[in-house]
């Protein structure tokens, strides 16, 4: 299965608190952190709500 890699790239200072829990869910903490997740739909449609605060690319092939 396709894995996503999700970098947090902007601070969500200055954001709504929609897009602020949205990081979270991902399971990001910290700016630079990086975090993968195996790909489904419901990820993608997380990942287009804070596409202007994240990085995204290929995971590594398990």
């Amino acid at each position: 299965m396709a894995t996503v890699r999700i970098t947090w790239r902007k601070s969500a200072i200055g954001y709504g608190a929609d897009q602020k829990e949205t990081i979270r869910k991902l399971g990001l903490r910290r700016l630079n952190q990086s975090v993968e997740h195996p790909d489904s739909p419901s990820l993608r449609g997380m990942i287009s709500r804070v596409a202007h605060l994240v990085e995204v690319g290929e995971g590594e092939s398990r």
